[in-house]
């Protein structure tokens, strides 16, 4: 007899419909599984064996074949487990095979039957609500994040035995519907704020002025200057998530596994800090067949690479494409794959290898050339890159000690919404959001200097010795200065401050 199940796998971060077929005929007992199944997929006919069996059902002395279309499509891991033995049932009437029409079923089985989670549900619902079975039957530890989808119906089980009586008896069990609202009413916190960070009032500028136009900055200075501990809190004065932002964000951690057990959803913005021995595959996705690595998964977030210069050449290259395209293509042996990676690159350094260049307290020991060689490690195509450069001083006793309150997070964060809010308003007509990805035809078009702050443009160029790519930088950042304090026309104020964030080109 002829059963038909339908599942779904994955290609990236995207699902695609598969169906299973399973035929239980005369001939010697033996189970053959095609349609370019891998390793974990060719193992599953040994699992399923003994999870039938441990769950009570009996397994056909019969020739089993299963096949997994489209067949020119290679099927990877062990989400298929229980759509095979599901099939199996189904072909030896253990299970009424009517029952499995309008629904798609995944999930890996132990060997006594019971349901194991895997990767990439979310994306596997979104799929499922664009075909015909928009009804779902998944783990529980996955059954959160499935649900998440508008319009999907999940049902979440434990073991093989349940699915079979969910089955017969369709109405004994409800879809689980989360409650959207309250996880980003309860989610959306942080436990940290820049009103702990003492001193460093100018580099707290820079940052609102960084995550207001979304552009990327470096910060140099000393140890214990505080660049760490501000960079953690640029998440607290971004935006919030939109509910589309939130499930593309989720769908690329989903494909990793980082939902299993959770909530389902991520309701704030990503913050990835990576160690300067990540390697190239991590950090741009790797394996045989890509997955999405550490820029993907700040995607919509910040990338914070802390003490820049001890990074591997060949990982600093490679942020140029995302940085300038917002997205990463991962070429492999067998798969060439696209995986969005628009973020806030956030770097920090200390100006000379010994960390005190700048310290006026504490004497340097690098002469010029190690200095000169210390910075040579940052390329210039990547600094071409990174619009604002800021030093910071060390913090003094006095700063330390101050019990003034200082600006809370919230305050700097709706200075950057009303920003974000004329910047959608002015560019959404040029397919951008942000000062930071307008061109240098959009970037002529929309920074408009009054006299006065076009003389001192001049001036800066002429007497700092600016390049033409510093020229573009200086007006996209002051165009976001001037967006902070409500002002359509540039003024001389806003050029002044922001020649202060090309301090690198300064030095160079």
């Amino acid at each position: 007899m002829l059963a038909k199940v339908f599942s779904f796998g994955l290609q990236g971060i995207e699902a695609y419909p598969v169906e299973i077929e399973v035929d239980v005929s005369r001939g010697l007992p033996t189970i053959n599984v095609v349609g370019l199944p891998d390793s974990a997929v060719k193992e599953s006919k040994e699992r399923v064996k003994s999870a039938i069996r441990n769950s009570g059902f009996n397994w056909p002395s019969e020739r089993v074949t299963i096949s997994l279309a489209p067949s020119g499509v290679k099927k990877e891991g062990a989400c298929f487990d229980l759509g095979i033995a599901l099939g199996i049932l189904a072909a030896t009437e253990q299970l009424n095979p009517s029952g499995l029409s309008g629904y798609s079923v995944l999930g890996e089985l132990s060997l006594d039957g019971s349901l194991r989670p895997v990767r990439g549900m979310l994306p596997i619902a979104m799929a499922a609500l664009k075909s015909a079975s928009q009804s779902v039957i998944a783990p529980v530890s996955n059954a959160k994040e499935a649900a998440i989808v508008p319009g999907v119906s999940v049902f979440a089980l434990k073991t093989l035995r349940q699915c079979v009586e969910f089955l017969n008896d369709p109405g004994a069990l409800k879809p689980l519907k989360p409650d959207l609202t309250g996880l980003f009413q309860n989610k959306n916190t942080y436990d940290v704020d820049f009103s702990e960070v003492k001193g460093q009032f100018l580099a707290k500028r820079a940052l609102e002025i960084a995550v207001a136009g979304g552009h990327n900055i470096l910060m140099i200075g000393p140890p214990g200057s505080g660049k760490t501990m501000l960079a953690k809190r640029i998440p607290t004065i971004m935006p919030d998530l939109t509910l589309e932002e939130a499930l593309e964000i989720s769908k690329i951690h989903s494909v990793t596994g980082a939902l299993l057990n959770k909530d389902g959803i991520i309701c704030s913005r990503p913050f990835r800090s990576l160690h300067h021995t990540v390697s190239s595959a991590a950090l741009v996705g790797g394996d045989s067949i890509p997955v999405p690595g550490e820029i993907s998964l700040a995607h919509q977030g910040v990338l914070f690479l802390d003490e820049l210069p001890e990074f591997r050449r060949d990982c600093l290259e490679a942020l140029r494409q995302p940085l300038e395209d917002g997205s990463i293509r991962v070429s492999r042996v067998f798969r060439s794959l696209v995986f969005p990676a628009s973020f806030m690159l956030v770097a920090a350094m200390n100006p000379c290898p010994c960390g005190y260049y700048t310290d006026p307290h504490k004497p340097c020991r690098c002469n010029p050339h190690k200095i000169a060689a210390y910075m040579g490690k940052i390329s210039g195509p990547l600094l071409d890159r990174i619009d604002i450069h800021i030093e910071l001083p060390s913090i003094r006793y006095k700063e330390l000690v101050d019990n003034q309150e200082c600006e809370t997070s919230r305050a700097i964060k709706a200075r950057v919404e009303k920003a974000r809010a004329a910047q959608n308003s002015r560019l959404r007509n040029d397919g951008i959001f942000r000062n930071a990805q307008m061109n240098n035809k959009l970037t002529r078009k929309y920074c408009v200097l009054e006299d006065e702050a076009r003389k001192l443009l001049k001036m800066a160029m002429t007497e700092l010795g600016f390049s033409a790519r510093s020229f573009d930088k200086i007006l996209k950042i002051a165009r976001t200065i001037a967006d902070l304090g409500e002002t359509e026309t540039i003024l001389a104020e806003h050029i002044a401050e922001a020649v202060q964030y090309r301090s690198l080109d300064r030095r160079l």
